[in-house]
């Protein structure tokens, strides 16, 4: 399944309004968690099975709430059983489907 995952505090952890002191906590667990993932500047995108993505998620949401009473999390799933390498397979057929029809 692949994740799509954005988790921040419900209040801005600096006078900027920047919550990036809490993301960036949020983002050293994905990265020390094994879990094939790509961050932009959105989501986080997860490829695993359920409970090993799931259980990275509440550890993100977890560390976020550190950072105030409240965390917002919006999270987006597609469960595909049978399927992998799909953070990078979805990707792939899209560019091939563009330039298929830039070609036409």
């Amino acid at each position: 399944m692949l994740v799509a995952f954005s988790v921040a505090p419900s209040t801005a952890a600096d006078e900027s309004g920047s919550v990036s002191a809490a993301v960036a906590d949020a983002i050293a667990i994905v990265r020390a968690s094994g879990v094939p993932h790509r961050t932009d500047s959105m989501f986080t995108t997860l490829e695993g099975e359920w409970e090993e993505c799931m259980d990275v998620v509440k550890r993100c949401c977890d560390a976020v709430g550190e950072h105030g009473g409240r965390v917002s999390l919006v999270l987006k799933a597609d469960i595909r059983p049978g399927h992998t390498g799909e953070l990078k397979g979805k990707l792939d057929r899209l560019e091939k489907a563009v330039a298929a029809r830039d070609e036409a």
